[in-house]
């Protein structure tokens, strides 16, 4: 969740003249960071997960679910519950409560009024104990939640609701699309949150692009489905606003579902990481190491095939959210020839990165993008102000965007001891890593946010996943890992990433040798996460430069072999993420009960990479194509979305442990022989 604020919004045409202004103090709040934190140390590895949620009401009588609006019902419900309060609340947003930080998870709203987002109570710690305590918090958070929720209500983790925009009632309370904030065919205003940044980014979002957001998302052919598919959804006769001329201008695209809202994107639910590095050398190498790795960890946790009511072509949820937030004007897309604009931009605020900033000597030149569009004065006072190039480059390149919620009452003077300004354009840019420096009203240091993971049903697999990025960064900082390739190479990945079953079918480019050209030492045993993230001695501090031609050092792999390894082929050699990470545990003392504990998350991954157990996303349309009520033509209908729903409850409470095809998500068939151990 970004930023929240409270003030008088400015409508876009007040908040454009005012943008120049907040681009130039935030740069100025970024510098005072800069100059206090630059040498911030902090003694230990901290991290910390966020998972969101989906509230869905079931009616059984009638075979029915929806999405329930009752978001801030049950956030209040959750801030007056006495016990909850006495041992430190788990709303710090509503409530005046010590908290006490090693008790209670928290909660927060998100931007549709059907989701909560969940945190643990504190960051988890260096201590192997702590990766195991993971899915139990995970586990507890929901059971809370559910508590304080009507007896028809769940906490779902699915990335999208299946039937999210339809024509019939999906949410309740009930609302008609209707609204001048989101202006939608589809949707109401209402099912947004109403505090008052979330209207207001959907409508300058909107005003600023000059048209709503233009979703198209590839229609799933099955044997019935028309050809071409005409969105049937799409009404072209109406009339309420002007934007209502988009589908007659060919916003609706054949072949495509059709959505035109903020609300599609933004009320996706997703599993994030968040690190603090010990410093920002720590830090920036995170945030370079991590960056190929998305597109895989996005394809390997594909959950999001439905859309509107139908299958879709897609697996996952990324570009739905790129396009849904995309405020970029015709000139800035290169439909119009510049005359208003000052630059073409690539890609929307929500994208994969477009910029490397470790000042590791192996990070060479042509990784760079060719193409980064950068405000150069931007870049210029920030190297005047003591910023190194490479950062200064990274910022000026976010800060090519405007602000889209400004705040009148935060224009009367600039204050150097809050970070508002910055934040309002740097918690803008979503892109797949975000590279975060230190707050100034607490003691937190330099942290990097892994965001392009999708959630997963169970408990168990998102701490499966959690638990395997955390060990995935200690890899790297104990083994120097190289995993650098050319920026435009990770932007191919994350389109890649998107197909029907990539995890199974497709390559992506990947580096083939990520080792030093030197041996690197291992610490001398220790039982905590951060073994290795200090230089052993008598080593040099730093990698050699590469050389040879870049083409060389990267090949198309598949997600089996990056995870699992590669013994043949252009990737010969590859040694693969978990036999990375179990080196790592090699070089520790673990001992055997948790060494135990940590495989069954690994054995997940290593057989979903290997296609041995399915995704998410390949089990839910396996679902809905054996369900009776599939006619073949790609709808999802109302007792399909409802039986679906239903079993993924089902899947959630047993923590995978069941049996037909949700079980293959799970364990493979192979003799009934149970290969994958959930608890």
């Amino acid at each position: 969740m970004g930023l929240l604020a409270l003030g008088t919004p400015l409508a876009w045409p007040e908040a454009k003249q005012k943008a120049d202004q907040v681009r130039q103090w935030g740069i100025e709040q970024l510098l005072a960071i800069w100059n206090r934190a630059k040498v911030k140390e902090r003694d230990v590895l901290l991290w910390g997960d966020e998972i969101e949620y989906l509230v869905v009401a079931f009616d059984d009588k009638h075979r029915k679910v929806q999405l329930s609006l009752r978001q801030a019902d049950i956030l209040e419900a959750l801030a007056k519950d006495e016990d909850l309060c006495k041992s430190g609340g788990v709303v710090p947003d509503l409530q005046m409560v010590h908290r006490r930080e090693d008790k209670l998870p928290v909660f927060h709203p998100e931007f549709g009024r059907f989701m909560l987002e969940s945190t643990p109570g504190k960051p988890w710690g260096i201590g192997f104990k702590d990766l195991l305590d993971v899915e139990p918090n995970m586990k507890w958070r929901r059971e809370i939640a559910k508590d304080h929720m009507h007896g028809n209500e769940y906490p779902i983790t699915l990335t999208t609701f299946p039937r999210l925009g339809t024509k019939d009632e999906f949410i309740c309370p009930y609302y008609p699309p209707s609204g001048d904030k989101l202006r939608s065919q589809f949707l109401p205003d209402e099912i947004a949150n109403p505090h008052i940044r979330f209207p207001t980014l959907a409508a300058n979002i909107r005003a600023r692009r000059g048209r709503k957001v233009e979703i198209n998302v590839p229609i799933f052919k099955d044997v019935n489905t028309p050809s071409p598919f005409k969105d049937p959804t799409v009404d072209y006769d109406l009339h309420n606003w002007p934007e209502d001329d988009d589908v007659r201008n060919g916003a609706a695209k054949d072949d495509h579902i059709y959505m035109d809202a903020m609300a599609f994107g933004m009320g996706s639910c997703c599993l994030q990481i968040t690190f603090q590095a010990k410093n920002i050398t720590e830090g920036r190498n995170l945030y370079d190491q991590l960056s190929p790795l998305g597109p895989i960890m996005l394809a390997l946790t594909a959950a999001t095939p439905i859309y509107k009511g139908f299958l879709a072509d897609t697996d996952v949820r990324w570009n739905q959210i790129n396009r849904a937030v995309d405020d970029r004007t015709a000139e800035e897309l290169g439909e119009k020839p510049l005359k208003h604009d000052r630059w073409r931009i690539a890609k929307s605020r929500y994208a994969s990165n477009s910029t490397y900033i470790s000042q590791d000597p192996r990070l060479r030149p042509e990784y760079h993008d060719p193409h980064l569009t950068i405000d150069p004065a931007i870049r210029d006072r920030l190297i005047a102000g003591g910023m190194d190039s490479l950062l200064a480059t990274h910022f000026a390149h976010l800060f090519i965007r405007d602000p889209l919620v400004v705040f009148a009452e935060d224009l009367d003077y600039l204050d150097l001891s809050k970070t508002d300004h910055f934040e309002n354009l740097q918690s803008t840019n979503w892109q797949h890593i975000r590279f975060k420096p230190p707050p100034a009203d607490a003691d937190i240091g330099w942290r990097v946010e892994f965001r392009p993971m999708e959630i997963q049903m169970t408990d168990f697999e998102n701490a499966a996943f959690a638990t395997f990025i955390v060990l995935v960064t200690r890899a790297i900082l104990s083994f120097e890992l190289n995993f650098y390739i050319p920026i435009e190479r990770t932007t191919e990945n994350m389109e890649t990433a998107h197909n029907r079953d990539a995890v199974r079918k497709d390559r992506f480019y990947f580096r083939k040798d990520p080792f030093p050209a030197r041996p690197v030492k291992i610490s001398n045993g220790g039982s905590a996460l951060n073994s290795g993230t200090t230089t052993p001695m008598g080593v040099p501090s730093r990698p050699p430069t590469p050389v040879g031609p870049v083409e060389d050092e990267y090949a198309l792999l598949t997600i089996d072999e990056i995870i699992n390894g590669c013994s043949d082929g252009e990737g010969a050699g590859f040694p693969g993420l978990i036999p990375l990470v179990e080196s790592y545990l090699n070089s520790v003392n673990v001992d055997v009960e948790t060494r135990c504990d940590l495989a069954r998350y690994l054995d997940l991954i290593r057989k979903r990479a290997s296609g041995q157990l399915w995704t998410g996303a390949r089990w839910l349309r396996e679902f809905v194509a054996g369900h009776k009520e599939y006619k073949r033509d790609s709808v999802v209908g109302v007792g399909v979305c409802y039986d679906l729903v239903k079993e993924v409850e089902r899947v959630t409470e047993t923590g995978g442990k069941v049996d037909g095809l949700a079980g293959r998500m799970f364990r493979e068939e192979k003799s009934g022989v149970v290969e994958v151990e959930t608890v």
